[in-house]
Formats: C-alpha cells, sequence, structure tokens
C-alpha cells in the first residue's frame, strides 16, 4: 500500500502598503484626517508666540509714534527747543547737558543684564537666583520710572512745558514728548508689575512643581524689548 504525500497548500496573505510617518493620505479622507489632528506647524510653545505677536504689534505703535515725531520736526517751521539744553540737570551750580537721561539709561539696560542672568537660572531651576534677579531687574525699572516721573516735573513746573504748548519753541515738542515717553514708561511700568507676580511665583516654587521656567523667558522678551525702544527714543528725541 503505497501512501500519498499532499503538498502543503499556499497560504496568502492579504498585505496592504504601509504609508511612511508624514505622508498624508490622497483626496478628501486625507484631508480631514490631517485637519482633525493634533499637529504644529512650528515647534513654539503658544505663550512665547503669542509674546512675539504681542511685541510685534507693539512694534507699530512706536514706529508710528516716531516717524510721526521726525515728520513734525522736520515740517515745523518753529525752533525746537535744544535737548541738550531743556535736558540738562545742574549739579554744583552747573548744568549739565543729558546726565539724568544717561543715568536713566544706564539703569535700563542693566536691567536686561540681569533679566538675561534670570533666564539663565531660570532654565537651570535656580529659583532662589531667579526670583532675587528678577527683582532686581523690577528694582532698576522702578528706578527708571522714578527718575522719568521727576523729569516730567522739571519740564511741567519749571520749564513750563505742556502737552498743548512749549514756551521753549516749536508747540509740538510737548505733545511729543509726553506721547512717545509717557507710552513708554507705561509699558516699564506694567513690566514691573509683571516682574514682580512671576519672581514671587518661582520664589513660591509654583514652576518647580511644573518643571517649566518658561514663563521667566517670556517675561524677559518682553523687559528686552522695553529696553530696545528705549534706545531709539534715547537716540531719536535725546540726541537728535
Amino acid at each position: 500500500m503505497t501512501q500519498s504525500v499532499q503538498a502543503p497548500m499556499a497560504v496568502e496573505v492579504a498585505t496592504h502598503p504601509i504609508e511612511p510617518a508624514g505622508v498624508v493620505a490622497a483626496g478628501l479622507p486625507g484631508v480631514v484626517t490631517d485637519f482633525a489632528a493634533d499637529k504644529q506647524a512650528f515647534p513654539v510653545p503658544w505663550g512665547k508666540a503669542m509674546m512675539w505677536i504681542f511685541l510685534l504689534s507693539d512694534t507699530f505703535i512706536f514706529t508710528c509714534f516716531l516717524t510721526s515725531y521726525m515728520h513734525v520736526r522736520m515740517s515745523t517751521t518753529v525752533p525746537w527747543p535744544n535737548p541738550s539744553e531743556v535736558f540738562a540737570l545742574s549739579l554744583g551750580g552747573e548744568p549739565i547737558p543729558l546726565i539724568l537721561i544717561a543715568i536713566m539709561t544706564f539703569i535700563l539696560i542693566s536691567s536686561s543684564g540681569t533679566m538675561a542672568m534670570a533666564v539663565n537660572y531660570g532654565y537651570r531651576r535656580n529659583r532662589g537666583r531667579t526670583a532675587s534677579l528678577m527683582l532686581i531687574t523690577a528694582a532698576f525699572g522702578t528706578t527708571f520710572v522714578g527718575m522719568q516721573a521727576f523729569e516730567w516735573t522739571k519740564l511741567i513746573v519749571e520749564e513750563g512745558i505742556r502737552p498743548w504748548g512749549n514756551p521753549l519753541g516749536a508747540a509740538q515738542f510737548g505733545s511729543s514728548f509726553f506721547m512717545i515717553t509717557g507710552f513708554h514708561g507705561l509699558h516699564v511700568s506694567a513690566g514691573v508689575i509683571y516682574l514682580v507676580i512671576v519672581a514671587l511665583k518661582v520664589w513660591r516654587g509654583d514652576y518647580e512643581r511644573s518643571g517649566n521656567y518658561e514663563i521667566v523667558e517670556i517675561a524677559g522678551l518682553y523687559w528686552h524689548f522695553v529696553d530696545l525702544v528705549w534706545v531709539f527714543i534715547f537716540a531719536f528725541f535725546y540726541l537728535w
């Protein structure tokens, strides 16, 4: 008796092509799937992106202010007051041109350095030094605003300069000065409050629990922007 050997049957396995990662399916289903997925076009945290958008809009505002100021100054037929004389401060009976403005500029630029150090220590998760440096930065900003208030008082009380008039020359001088420096001073004041709030939260350990000190960098972006704007104000308004 012979035993027949049956050959094994071939089993067909249905295979489907696997799409590599990042490839979108064709047609309308692919469009729907892609838009329904949680995708991020740029790897930028939303807080930092929103701050950049805010700073961009603020850049347009300050640009309009400074451009309008330059147009007014170049088009007026009345003599423009000499900033070296208007913003001089008497020390020992001798007027020193722009001495107060120079000190204010030095303070604000120095605050950028302390803020940069705060961001550095924030990413190292050293909350003690981060909070301390942020409070020092806020103190610099408070000093700047205080000196600006002194400058305003001197111009209003002693020089008689008003937003609607100027006994020293062109009437547009007062409106331009109070508008531009006042708007910048408002930004510095808001930045001081912002820094103090974030510094207290850092000191309390709120960001230590979450493990994310990104808010310190976001506050630093705002503060560096305020310092950069002052450089342009100093150059166009006080040195020109």
